[in-house]
């Protein structure tokens, strides 16, 4: 998992309430066991045409939003099945961040797992946010994960809350495995231990 410190990137809109992960990533092209690979099938209902080629209706294709890597959604985003393949999605697409009014609770949860910063913000700042993309569609906003900002060049200045626990592993580039492998040493002493104790355990 790559550190998320500072980014800057492009911001699209895509104001849709209730976006729930069957949505993200439908439930046919769930068939890797690798976290690579789904950024194509992001979206896929929406992005493409029964005939295989882009929506043009679809908000994420409009040109000014090529190689966006912040979202802006609606309200609700993520909820449905707890699939961590959404968050699997969102980042092989190249999203480092999302942001909303809320998010469903596990989605919220996979998206730090998977290196992806996740911010709340209240309707008020949402509504500011969509403006200042509307008026200029490509613009970039700031987002700095340890002072826990998001700057746009319109000045507006949104701080969002951040668990200790979850900013240390966004801007170290650690998930669970990473930390867990922290205690390597620790465990493998508890291991020893328990193969002398109970050495049939270690047969198999």
């Amino acid at each position: 998992m790559e550190p998320l410190v500072k980014h800057m990137g492009i911001a699209a809109l895509m104001p849709r309430i209730n976006v729930d992960t069957d949505q993200i990533i439908p439930k046919q092209f769930m068939k890797r066991t690798e976290k690579s690979g789904y950024g194509k099938y992001l979206f896929s209902n929406w992005r493409y045409r029964e005939d295989g080629t882009l929506n043009p209706d679809f908000e994420l294709n409009r040109e000014e939003f090529k190689g966006a890597s912040i979202l802006v959604a609606g309200d609700n985003f993520g909820c449905g099945s707890s699939r961590e393949h959404a968050p699997w999605a969102i980042s092989d697409h190249g999203f480092k961040v999302i942001v909303s009014t809320s998010f469903a609770d596990i989605f919220f949860s996979n998206c730090f797992k998977n290196g992806i910063l996740p911010v709340r913000v209240s309707a008020d700042a949402l509504a500011s946010l969509s403006d200042e993309i509307e008026a200029t569609p490509g613009v970039s906003f700031d987002v700095d994960v340890e002072k826990q900002e998001l700057v746009t060049p319109g000045g507006t200045v949104i701080r969002y809350d951040l668990d200790g626990f979850r900013k240390e592993s966004l801007m170290k580039g650690m998930d669970d495995i990473d930390w867990t492998l922290k205690h390597a040493d620790k465990i493998h002493f508890f291991e020893e231990k328990q193969r002398q104790k109970a050495p049939w355990l270690w047969n198999c």
